[in-house]
């Protein structure tokens, strides 16, 4: 398969006067044409901060260095003219609570022109409602919806109307930051439910960014497991999570209920997330990890290969590799 997004050695780091903190250390991963990713980690994990690196959204001063590349190009170093072009038209994103960022005294309808005419300003009103109208139906919304103003509307409306307006220029990658954690469970499985069959219709892929293990469970084909900046375990769903390698990637899970099977006793992951403006020599997980050796506090582990679709960072997992 081809792949559309390739991530190499991706390093970011804010500076804030004198102090350096490495949010994003060493992440390489690529997403294939009309996959589905899904970024999972505790907050604090760099996840977010990945994306915005990748849609260079980043605070002025951020350091980034490594490589991004789609469509052959490297979305690190192109210009700012080039990145602006392919923001919208060929990436797009939904973040979290996107709902706030619409103009509260303007309708829906202004609105959506607005932003379709920043790349097609010879777009007539006429092309914009029904490319519009088009995708409101997609996202399970009212043809009224168009005519509204975001008052007239509910939290899950409005986030429906901001994944619509994320589709309008069809975007080949698509990336959901957080973009149903606000909204009620019922109204999160619905748009959720709505995201998967609508990428079946348009052959989107996306990149899913979240801290619910649930929802890279039921809506994605591979998962990426980040943990304070670095990238603990990928591979495929159905591998990872019923049968995780790396201790962390354990921890989430035992932290999280199961709708099937007998009760079990959830458990939290003792510890906090490391100070990320301080140098961590060996693996960033070791001081929360229970299978921690001394290797593992001073030598920090490379991506492993553990099968042909999964790799894992641990120290724990090098016999696995060596009896593959």
């Amino acid at each position: 398969m081809d792949h559309i997004l390739t991530v190499n050695n991706l390093n970011v780091t804010y500076i804030n006067n004198d102090r350096r903190v490495m949010a994003v250390r060493d992440v390489s991963f690529s997403i294939d044409k009309g996959d589905s990713l899904g970024i999972v980690g505790e907050s604090g994990s760099g996840k977010s901060t990945m994306a915005m690196a990748l849609l260079r959204l980043h605070p002025k001063g951020t350091e980034i260095s490594g490589e991004a590349m789609f469509e052959g190009k490297n979305l690190l170093t192109i210009s700012n003219e080039e990145m602006n072009e392919l923001r919208w038209t060929k990436i797009a994103v939904v973040f979290q609570k996107a709902m706030n960022s619409l103009s509260a005294v303007h309708r829906i309808s202004e609105q959506i022109e607005d932003i379709y005419r920043v790349h097609c300003p010879q777009a007539t009103s006429a092309e914009i409602k029904e490319k519009a109208l088009e995708l409101l139906k997609l996202v399970n919304l009212p043809d009224r919806a168009y005519h509204l103003y975001p008052h007239e509307m509910s939290g899950g409306m409005l986030q429906r109307v901001a994944i619509a307006i994320s589709l309008l220029h069809s975007p080949q990658l698509l990336i959901f930051d957080e973009a149903t954690t606000a909204l009620d469970v019922v109204t999160q499985g619905q748009i959720l439910s709505e995201i998967v069959e609508m990428e079946k219709t348009l052959s989107t892929t996306r990149m899913m960014i979240t801290h619910d293990m649930s929802v890279v469970a039921t809506t994605c084909n591979k998962v990426a497991v980040m943990y304070a900046g670095e990238l603990m375990e990928f591979g495929l769903v159905k591998e990872v999570l019923t049968h995780p390698h790396h201790p962390y990637t354990k921890g989430l899970q035992a932290s999280f209920p199961s709708l099937k099977g007998e009760k079990k006793t959830l458990t939290s992951i003792p510890g906090f997330l490391p100070d990320l403006s301080k140098e961590c020599k060996g693996c960033v997980f070791a001081p929360r990890c229970s299978y921690a050796t001394e290797r593992c506090r001073k030598q920090r582990p490379p991506m492993i290969k553990i099968s042909d679709t999964s790799a894992v960072a641990c120290w724990l997992c090098e016999g696995e590799k060596n009896e593959k």
